[in-house]
């Protein structure tokens, strides 16, 4: 069945976010990419709709930091050392001051998320990330959304030496969306067996095999997971297994390459996604340019169905191309193309129609 539902984010407005000062896309898709030159943002709009989509949670927050070894070392009272998120560099030039303002939400709308820094004492001028001592003790993080606030503040380290927060909720939040992320690199062990336990069984796991057919044709009959789980996280002692025509063994889905994984993990999340955001970081990586048409066909008609936003960046022609001629053929999806420019945090969107897409695939926009 068919999705007419409204999208989750119809347009977008970034302000004081990394490195975005001030961002406005007027209109988004079904799918939307985003092209650009290295450094423009465009993975910032990937983390921005993350954060919009938790409605600004916490453990969002610092997972967007962790990841990207935005940490400092820290020091206990008892003299034992901790790593904990640099909360300067979620605020756009790393000024975390009393104030400091961070919206992220509808270009059109006041459905935002609000993240407001407040310092109980002003944090001294020479801290580093490797001090050992931190300034997060003097602050704390009002989060706002559509009328509902939580206030954040770093307290007791967890057992991996990170810090839990203190919450204190002045208002209960609305419930966060779905959201799933991938790439650039190819999605691990872990969370395709994660996805893949949410579709087995259902007609979502025929459309994840059919995935591989785009690459493989009719050589591919079945899937499956074999093994058992693993305890730590982030791994799994599961393993993808794909039967093909003519082998007396199944093969495993990482010996196919890393377009059938990129594919195959593509499809997975998108029934994973679910009335929610999947976001596809350099999602040409792995992909052929012969089959990026269909990749793309698969990827709007399958987000359309089952009501997923889906925002994705590359730096290939060969990919706006095939998502041009995609978006093209399917009248009932909208498939929308950004430029991301960035002039010291100062951002725009180049848009391009749906007319005007096929237009600027052909005659090569620069995404690089």
């Amino acid at each position: 069945m068919s999705s007419d539902k409204p999208l989750h984010l119809p347009s977008l407005t970034i302000k004081g976010f990394r490195g975005i000062k001030d961002l406005t896309i007027p209109r988004l898709g079904r799918a939307t990419l985003l092209a650009g030159v290295n450094g423009a943002g465009k993975t910032t709009v990937l983390d921005a709709v993350r954060v919009f989509a938790s409605r600004g949670s916490y453990p969002v927050l610092a997972d967007i930091l962790l990841k990207r070894d935005e940490t400092e070392v820290v020091m206990n009272e008892d003299g034992k050392t901790r790593v904990e998120p640099v909360w300067d560099a979620l605020f756009h030039g790393r000024k975390l001051g009393s104030g400091s303002v961070i919206a992220i939400g509808q270009a059109d709308a006041e459905c935002r998320v609000a993240i407001r820094a407040n310092l109980s004492l002003p944090r001294p001028d020479f801290l580093t990330y490797q001090d050992t001592f931190s300034g997060n003790d003097e602050i704390s993080l009002e989060i706002s959304f559509s009328g509902h606030k939580r206030e954040y503040s770093p307290a007791s380290s967890d057992s991996r030496g990170y810090r839990l927060a203190n919450k204190r909720r002045l208002d209960e939040t609305p419930p966060s969306l779905v959201c799933e992320s991938l790439g650039p690199g190819l999605p691990g062990g872990y969370d395709l067996a994660r996805f893949w336990d949410k579709v087995a069984l259902t007609d979502e796991e025929s459309r994840a095999i059919e995935s591989l057919r785009l690459i493989f044709g009719n050589r591919i009959e079945r899937a499956a997971f074999i093994g058992e789980d693993s305890d730590i996280r982030g791994r799994s002692g599961r393993r993808a297994m794909v039967k093909m025509k003519g082998e007396p063994r199944p093969v495993p889905l990482m010996s196919l390459g890393d377009g059938a994984v990129r594919v195959f993990g593509v499809a997975l999340a998108l029934a994973s996604s679910r009335d929610g955001f999947l976001l596809l970081d350099e999602v040409e990586n792995g992909i052929h340019h012969a089959i990026q048409r269909d990749f793309w066909k698969m990827v709007m008609l399958t987000a359309h169905e089952n009501n997923v936003q889906v925002v994705a960046t590359t730096h290939s022609h060969d990919c706006v191309k095939g998502f041009a001629r995609a978006a093209a053929e399917l009248d009932d999806v909208v498939g929308l193309l950004h430029r991301i420019e960035n002039d010291g945090g100062k951002a725009r969107a180049v848009s391009y129609s749906e007319e005007g897409l096929k237009v600027a695939a052909e005659q090569g926009i620069e995404v690089r």
